[in-house]
């Protein structure tokens, strides 16, 4: 099929679980109740996913508080209990993370129950997101390492360990986001590539980076206001990642100043293209999706094209969210026709 689409990776939560404690007071004391409230919605993202036509799902990232700790919390060697103030992405913006403090070590596994139940209810391609090494480090303090790369490939160890588990849950796709790659690119062709081959070591399943300018939120829309008229970081890295094993790219394509012609870059990879943008609560119609497609594929063979997110929708409104899910498909479909 052409064009098949999936999205970045997360969606809104339902308000029932966004804020359990407020809105559903029993859940404050009973993990039962909260663990089924993750698996329904793990269900609902599925559904709205096929609804719209999406052909590779995803498990929404429902029972994740975020997508970077919601890894991070079965880790040993890690301090919830006293968070510290970080700059992030290169001071972009301030956040309260955790710490680490030990040696790093899996406490079992960290996202059997929803891979199994998505696995379970979609007889649909499945991809599983994960974040990825530089990502990592770049969102958690370190108190014991004291070297960014060693630390870099401690969480590169473990991650690869899940990842192998989730392989043989059934996943067909593991994507690992890697924002920071477009922050700290002399790193990426030192380093982070290498960390992030060690994270997908051995997989035999599709394997993906996912790189962006971020969620739309205000830190994020205000830098973007910095960079200029056309967004070039990527021709730094994407020499590096089209020599690595990863055999996809996620990228934003919709309002993006990324030029598209950069895609040619990535020899040889399946790009999945951005054609919903996540920093704008308006709605694309499918013509805006068709169009973003047609433009890429000036660069991109079409054979080698996903239609996706240009990043997570999580902190758009759940409305929103699912109209531009519902537009993903549509757009795609409507490219089928056309250029198929």
């Amino acid at each position: 099929m052409l064009f098949p689409t999936t999205i970045a990776g997360s969606l809104p939560k339902p308000e029932w679980l966004a804020e359990p404690n407020k809105l559903w007071a029993p859940w404050k004391s009973s993990g039962d109740e909260l663990a089924r409230a993750k698996r329904d919605a793990t269900l609902l993202a599925l559904k709205l996913q096929e609804d719209a036509g999406v052909d590779i799902v995803t498990e929404g990232e429902q029972a994740r508080q975020h997508f970077v700790h919601g890894f991070l919390e079965k880790i040993e060697g890690i301090d919830f209990a006293h968070k510290v103030e970080m700059g992030i992405r290169k001071d972009r913006y301030k956040a309260m993370v955790p710490q680490v403090v030990a040696p790093l070590r899996l406490k079992g596994r960290v996202h059997a129950d929803e891979a199994r139940i998505a696995r379970t209810h979609t007889t649909r391609k499945f991809k599983f997101t994960l974040p990825g090494p530089m990502t990592i480090i770049d969102t958690i303090a370190d108190q014991y390492y004291g070297d960014r790369v060693k630390m870099a490939f401690a969480f590169a160890e473990l991650l690869n360990e899940e990842a192998r588990a989730l392989q043989a849950d059934g996943v067909d796709v593991i994507q690992f986001d890697e924002p920071a790659f477009n922050v700290y690119m002399d790193e990426v062709s030192d380093w982070g590539i290498k960390a992030l081959e060690r994270a997908a070591e051995g997989l035999t399943c599709a394997t993906a980076v996912h790189i962006c300018y971020g969620y739309g939120i205000k830190a994020n829309t205000d830098w973007k206001q910095t960079l200029g008229s056309e967004w070039r970081q990527y021709e730094d890295i994407f020499p590096a990642i089209a020599a690595s094993p990863i055999q996809q790219v996620a990228i934003e394509c919709r309002n993006s100043r990324v030029p598209l012609e950069l895609l040619g870059l990535l020899t040889g990879k399946i790009v999945q293209a951005g054609v919903i943008d996540v920093a704008s609560d308006t709605v694309e119609t499918a013509e805006d999706v068709a169009k973003v497609i047609d433009d890429v594929s000036k660069f991109v063979p079409k054979s080698n094209i996903v239609a996706t997110t240009n990043c997570g929708m999580a902190p758009m409104h759940r409305a929103i969210a699912e109209a531009k899910l519902m537009a993903l498909g549509a757009g795609a479909k409507l490219a089928r026709q056309r250029f198929g």
